[in-house]
């Protein structure tokens, strides 16, 4: 079977469509970068609470923080793969775009699908994200110099 002939236009054609879903890629990458941060800020936190020598009974307000921690561990958990689907989508969505180009395949209906359903992880994995940061803030009391908050 012989592939059809690529014009120079095809393929700049192609790498232009790809150039907004790439940066897409870059932005996502970025999140997934702050939130593994929090993520390792959030089990390093727990592990410091959880490695007391010797074991002791612990006082209540420390177990209410583990589980508040154990919350937020997994809506921060749930944020990165949520987005990372959203990055794998995105790489599809670009695949697919050469693909067209080059297969001269009617694709266009499933690349319009897949970059929807690219946002909506992405969305999703931001709500996520800002929900474990709610918890975070709202769980942190800062008291000034004479005790008040």
């Amino acid at each position: 079977m012989a592939l059809p002939v690529l014009q120079l236009n095809d393929v700049t054609q192609a790498i232009q469509l790809a150039l907004a879903p790439a940066f897409l890629l870059t932005a996502l990458a970025g999140l997934l970068n702050v939130m593994a941060g929090r993520l390792a800020r959030i089990i390093d936190r727990g592990r410091h609470l959880t490695e007391i020598d010797p074991p002791v009974r612990l006082p209540d307000h420390v177990l209410a923080e583990m589980r508040q921690l154990d919350r937020r561990r997994h809506l921060a958990s749930a944020a990165i793969t949520s987005c990372t689907f959203a990055a794998l989508l995105v790489c599809l969505v670009i695949a697919m775009l050469f693909l067209e180009v080059y297969l001269h395949a009617p694709l266009r209906g499933l690349i319009g699908m897949g970059f929807l359903a690219s946002t909506i992880a992405m969305v999703t994995g931001l709500a996520y994200f800002l929900r474990e940061v709610q918890l975070a803030t709202s769980s942190i009391r800062i008291r000034n110099h004479d005790g008040s908050e």
